[in-house]
């Protein structure tokens, strides 16, 4: 495992972080929790020492699961981040009260590193105007918090000016070879970094989208390469190729991902890759730009959908349609979302009602992309079932 340095206090951070929001899950959903733990240890037994979590994650059972798995002595392996729901504070006073739940939730008297999540220009406004400053100078100084930064979700001003306003340590933005001018994007890394800010990343292979099954124009790409690599490899390599990144968090769930993800990351210094490697990069994410119709990266934010749909697997089989050239899925997965198989789900039950759209980091439309959805995968044969 290689380690990076954290430029506001030194801490030396493996460079590859275990991202807790796609734990190993149970049929019902939730966390298999002896599968989960076992493979938290051994992320942190083999060099890991970046664990991220958060108030929501797996529908509020991430920030106890983390505080159990980190119990045994491996609580003080590790840097601990987790992050301030701003979407739950209403005034100044739940800011204090949801830090001293989460403390409580992950079994720990203090947080290494604390965020702010997913802020936009809206929620950052908000939360300003109600003392975040304040209380988070407080909660460093009581020793509750120990480095404060934010995760972002907007466009690349917004997060220069959040940039500007305050003495952060660190930041998380999304970033991929796909999203380079996505967001805060490369610009953004880079003016983060510009002002000292450790950086992590989120989302480095979108959700698992760009590793899961290739398109062919996309591997004829990495065909072409000398040195073979997978998918995930030549995504995390990209990341860690640029000095600017800190961590890359990674939301493993098997111990195969493990595995694969710490050899990477045990010989990932920066600069290592060559022009070659860097334009093949640069080819196979304007391919998957050409070929992906919705950029959904499956983190959940928009569930549970009122109305019953299914979001991100929706637009998980429609991406899949369109980038393999399938030519019946509503016969092979699509259509296990017609109810066939269970409860209902597929995208014709939108009602538009919007919630999904306020809370998606993405910022997607997403009742109009699921028209589009139904329009491709149902058809009058799936609409009778």
């Amino acid at each position: 495992m290689l380690y990076r340095t954290m430029p506001a206090n030194g801490d030396q951070l493996s460079i590859l972080g275990f991202g807790c929001m796609r734990l190993p899950r149970n049929q019902d959903g939730t966390i298999n929790e002896n599968k989960a733990a076992s493979l938290v240890r051994l992320a942190i037994d083999r060099g890991i020492n970046y664990i991220d979590t958060a108030w929501p994650y797996h529908d509020g059972e991430g920030e106890p699961f983390v505080g159990k798995a980190l119990q045994d002595g491996y609580r003080d392996k590790v840097k601990l981040a987790t992050k301030l729901p701003c979407w739950l504070v209403k005034e100044r006073s739940d800011m204090y009260d949801l830090l001293d739940s989460q403390l409580e939730r992950l079994q720990t008297d203090h947080i290494d590193y604390y965020l702010l999540h997913a802020l936009s220009k809206q929620s950052w406004n908000n939360i300003r105007e109600l003392g975040v400053i304040e209380f988070l100078q407080d909660a460093k100084e009581k020793g509750k918090v120990i480095n404060v930064g934010f995760s972002f979700h907007d466009d690349l001003k917004t997060f220069k000016d959040i940039v500007d306003f305050f003495d952060w340590d660190f930041c998380q933005i999304q970033y991929n070879y796909l999203d380079t001018e996505f967001q805060a994007g490369t610009e953004g890394l880079k003016y983060a970094a510009s002002r000292e800010l450790g950086v992590i990343i989120m989302e480095p292979l979108r959700g698992g989208s760009i590793v899961r099954t290739v398109p062919e124009p996309v591997q004829s790409i990495w065909d072409e390469a000398e040195i073979k690599r997978t998918p995930a490899e030549w995504g995390l390599r990209w990341l860690w190729n640029q000095p600017e990144v800190t961590v890359v968090l990674s939301g493993m769930n098997e111990e195969e991902q493990l595995n694969e993800n710490i050899a990477s990351a045990s010989n990932a210094e920066v600069d290592i890759l060559t022009s070659h490697e860097l334009e093949l990069i640069r080819r196979a994410g304007a391919k998957y730009h050409e070929l992906t119709k919705v950029g959904c990266t499956g983190c959940g934010y928009c569930m549970p959908c009122p109305a019953g749909v299914d979001i991100p697997t929706c637009f998980e089989f429609y991406n899949r349609y369109h980038l393999l050239g399938q030519e019946d899925p509503k016969r092979q997965y699509y259509f296990w979302l017609s109810g066939i198989m269970g409860k209902k789900a597929h995208a014709s039950l939108c009602v538009k009602c919007g919630k999904c759209m306020e809370v998606c980091p993405q910022h997607l439309k997403i009742p109009d992309l699921l028209e589009n959805v139904a329009e491709d995968l149902e058809g009058p044969e799936f609409e009778k079932n």
